[in-house]
């Protein structure tokens, strides 16, 4: 019997509760977690903008050590640090084929599986996979991979989903160039890894946009050199900032209609929009033929970074052993499992950064 965060339901209060894990099967690993992140898709999950299966023990960015392993899994072995990964690529769908393991049709499937069961008998699916918001969960082999070298496992964590996400948004999506200007809209977890992605890539100019005035101080130290408080004449303020042209590139962390326009006229002529947040269905964005023509900017939808994992973790590690990659900097909250519905509270009031759940 383990501590783990349940969601009984869509739109219903997470219950922090105690669930019975089984032993691993042919296949997989059982982890010990040693934190979580708390991301703002675990609370689209919660109230049902993402759809999977429930009840369902949520958490999908998480580190921890292997306990053991099931029949067949000869990659990791008990005592291995370990990053989850969330969305596994088959290796064999339409998108695996061209290389595009960010799109795998096959990422998902685990989440209908059977996963634990509550006190009482409830039987429970893996939120995304992997179940992080518990003090262990067991996944399949392919949701597994080697904690890097030389970086706290605690502030691995974040590299399951925030840092792959903002990274990849910034060198695989935008491909930000040195000497370009790059605006981020929001400044959450997800944010401030593009913030220290876009500076890391030697953006010239990066302005950080969110609703409080509070996360200058944060934005900054990830990297912004300027900092702009929404507004309904956000985009005239960063064309300002940028000699009256737009940033080249802006990257968008909310999911929200009118922050995505927003984003997409903060661009120059012929400049790079990328979608990072995810929004619901309500959320509708409108253009017009001839604005689309006229100003060439591209808009594009951003899934995990459009990350591989098992290529990017490693060349994220160097940056971080070098001192380059701050993860602690994107962590304003280190919370229990009791703290989760605290976390999204906060999340929704626009307040701090990454929460982390640090298991004792």
């Amino acid at each position: 019997m383990i501590r783990a965060a349940v969601l009984p339901a869509v739109g219903a209060p997470l219950e922090i509760t105690g669930i019975e894990l089984p032993e691993p099967g042919p296949g997989q690993v059982r982890v010990r977690l040693a934190a979580a992140g708390v991301c703002h898709s675990d609370l689209s999950l919660s109230n049902g903008t993402m759809r999977v299966p429930v009840p369902a023990v949520l958490g999908h960015e998480g580190a921890g050590t292997v306990v053991s392993v099931g029949e067949d899994v000869t990659h990791v072995a008990p005592g291995d640090h370990v990053v989850l990964n969330w969305a596994p690529s088959c290796g064999s769908c339409h998108p695996c084929s061209l290389g595009e393991v960010w799109l795998c049709a096959d990422a998902l499937t685990g989440t209908a599986n059977l996963h634990a069961r509550t006190r009482d008998g409830r039987d429970l699916h893996p939120g995304l996979n992997v179940a992080a918001f518990a003090e262990e969960t067991v996944v399949a082999g392919n949701c597994v991979l080697p904690a890097p070298e030389g970086v706290p496992l605690t502030d691995a964590a974040l590299l399951g989903c925030a840092v792959l996400t903002g990274w990849g948004a910034v060198h695989h999506s935008a491909r930000v160039r040195a000497g370009e200007t790059v605006a981020v809209f929001g400044v959450g977890g997800v944010g401030l890894a593009t913030l220290q992605a876009a500076r890391i890539a030697g953006a010239s100019t990066i302005v950080a946009v969110d609703v409080s005035p509070e996360k200058e101080t944060l934005a900054r130290a990830a990297g912004a050199t300027e900092y702009v408080v929404a507004s309904e004449t956000t985009a005239k303020e960063i064309r300002k900032l940028t000699g009256g042209h737009g940033v080249d590139v802006a990257v968008e962390c909310v999911g929200r209609a009118v922050t995505i326009r927003t984003a997409w006229e903060s661009t120059r002529r012929g400049g790079r929009t990328t979608v990072v947040g995810i929004g619901g269905k309500d959320q509708q964005v409108a253009f017009n033929a001839l604005e689309i023509f006229h100003w060439g900017r591209t808009l594009a939808g951003c899934v995990y970074g459009n990350s591989n994992p098992a290529v990017d973790l490693p060349v994220l590690a160097d940056h971080i052993r070098a001192g380059r990659f701050d993860l602690g900097a994107l962590v304003t909250e280190r919370i229990t499992l009791d703290g989760i519905p605290g976390a999204f509270e906060n999340m929704l009031a626009g307040k701090g950064g990454r929460a982390l759940v640090v298991f004792a």
